[in-house]
């Protein structure tokens, strides 16, 4: 892991309250080249979902990518900091997420 894997992963976000993740970020997290990432982007093959945390979760976010048989998830804190992350290969099987 190299110093700048170290630091903390800070996402930001719109005039709007929407969380700007950047293509290179997620590309990575992926294993892909940013122009594979956005490709499938182009061809609305990627799907996104928000969910705001409840209850001992509150002022927390659930942030899920999906692109093919991957998902990327992290949990946002109040500030932008991404708590934890993850990225799963999916079974054919596994539901898609709505848009």
């Amino acid at each position: 892991m190299s110093a700048a894997d170290a630091s903390p992963l800070v996402l930001s976000r719109d005039e709007a309250g929407e969380f700007l993740l950047p293509a290179d970020m997620l590309a990575a997290r992926f294993g892909w080249p940013t122009q594979t990432l956005r490709d499938y982007m182009r061809r609305g093959l990627v799907a996104s979902r928000v969910e705001r945390g409840e209850g001992e979760d509150a002022g927390r976010w659930r942030l899920s990518v999906r692109c093919g048989n991957r998902r990327w998830q992290a949990v946002v804190e109040a500030d932008g900091t991404v708590g934890t992350q993850r990225v799963e290969v999916l079974s054919a099987g596994a539901p898609k997420p709505s848009r």
